[in-house]
């Protein structure tokens, strides 16, 4: 995914790392509660509750900073992660042009270089989402002070090894949403008006990446789920959830299939238009960029 108006020239890695820092940045501090409604209806087994049902809930019995809870770590998470899903991308991008002697973006190569950066991004963010999941989960209120508390008892208690469980669910689980994300932004960018000045550009980027933030997130909510169950183990009785597919077809048996899609409404609700805002703030600052530094 290049850049809508790139005024001929490309971005140097490191100022792309930065665009996709301050992106990530931005969306998480202003849909990050949603994650956190997210989280607590796929680590819940039992009867399904609404987002504003949840909302309600949580800040009633628990505080409106239990909204926030676990964001230390994401948040600080949240400027690399998206800086290495941007950059590789972009850097994804030049390297399979080359590759299939292609001159421009197709939706099937959007999907390989956003698999690609997906992978990427995943293999450096597991332990800081094990982090997150276990402080967002109401049963480990009591459990953990803080993200570094958090850290420091599951190190003690369960080995650093389970730093990185959920490993092969979080791969897979960014590889697909980053997959659909870029395709169909590549797609739906084709299929929008050409932009003829700034603010139909930035209705094109916001349209474009909320669409591809909806479609990944339909895509690969069942590895989230499970992602989470995974990750919100603390060793105390039995493993139930291992690896993704076999947890896939044990919670689709036990739970119905719509237990997959636990927590579908705020993650769409946040990475929908969290897509959009992504793109917008990817763009916007990498065209001031590309005017004012290089």
């Amino acid at each position: 995914m290049s850049s809508t108006a790139d005024n001929g020239k490309d971005l140097p890695f490191s100022l792309q790392l930065t665009c996709g820092a301050i992106a990530g940045v931005v969306e998480i501090l202003a849909l990050y509660p949603l994650d956190v409604v997210k989280t607590r209806a796929q680590l819940n087994s039992g009867v399904s509750v609404g987002v504003l049902s949840s909302f309600k809930d949580i800040i009633g019995n628990e505080g409106i900073p239990t909204l926030y809870r676990g964001i230390a770590f994401p948040l600080s998470i949240e400027a690399p992660k998206r800086a290495i899903t941007f950059a590789a991308n972009e850097q994804f991008t030049v390297f399979y042009k080359r590759l299939f002697g292609l001159d421009h973006v197709t939706p099937p190569l959007a999907m390989a270089t956003g698999v690609s950066a997906g992978i990427t991004e995943a293999a450096v963010i597991v332990p800081f989402e094990l982090v997150k999941v276990r402080l967002q989960d109401k049963a480990n209120a009591s459990k953990y002070k803080n993200a570094l508390d958090a850290l420091k008892k599951i190190i003690q208690h369960e080995g650093v090894l389970a730093l990185y469980n959920g490993l092969e669910a979080t791969i897979l689980r960014h590889a697909i949403w980053n997959g659909g994300y870029f395709s169909v932004i590549s797609t739906v960018r084709g299929a929008l008006p050409e932009a003829t000045n700034k603010n139909e550009q930035l209705r094109n980027n916001f349209v474009a990446g909320t669409v591809g933030g909806i479609f990944g997130t339909i895509l690969n909510a069942p590895t989230d789920v499970v992602k989470s169950r995974i990750q919100g183990y603390t060793g105390v009785g039995p493993k139930k959830y291992n690896w993704t597919f076999p947890s896939i077809i044990l919670i689709g048996r036990e739970e119905g299939i719509r237990s997959l899609y636990r927590g579908f409404v705020p993650k769409v609700l946040r990475l929908g238009p969290g897509g959009g805002i992504l793109l917008v703030v990817y763009d916007t600052v990498s065209n001031w960029m590309k005017r004012h530094v290089v």
